[in-house]
């Protein structure tokens, strides 16, 4: 039950539908650039740099970056990897793929993934902001 000082929103009432797709698309792309968009600067940059250093450790344990389509869960993987946005299409294009000999190959492979899967659940958190549904 809502306390009665408590201001109660509707869904999307803070924020039109360009602002909303804007915020989403910007945070895909690069972690913490829509919750800079949004004026969170702080929570954005540290937000950059904590998905930016999970993948630089990943790739320095020479983790694999999934780009497979073929299996469901390689697809699955792919998806994850994807979801840091410009950095996953930047070590895509300079054929970044990981050494399976390599010591810490698999620690590396679940920085990675936990690098794009943390920046999708900062995508669904600037979603929850732009609408108003979280402070």
């Amino acid at each position: 039950m809502d306390s009665p000082n408590r201001e109660v929103r509707s869904p999307a009432s803070s924020a039109s539908t360009a602002t909303i797709t804007l915020a989403v698309v910007l945070a895909w792309l690069v972690p913490g650039a829509g919750h800079v968009y949004l004026g969170r600067r702080a929570r954005g940059i540290a937000f950059f740099a904590i998905v930016l250093v999970s993948l630089a450790l990943g790739c320095a344990l020479d983790g694999e970056l999934y780009r497979d389509l073929d299996q469901p869960l390689q697809m699955l993987a792919t998806l994850a990897c994807a979801g840091m946005g410009v950095p996953y299409f930047l070590l895509f294009a300079l054929g970044y793929g990981g050494d399976v000999d390599a010591a810490g190959y698999e620690y590396g492979k679940a920085f990675i993934l936990t690098a794009g899967l943390m920046n999708i659940l900062l995508i669904l958190d600037v979603w929850d902001v732009v609408r108003g549904e979280k402070e």
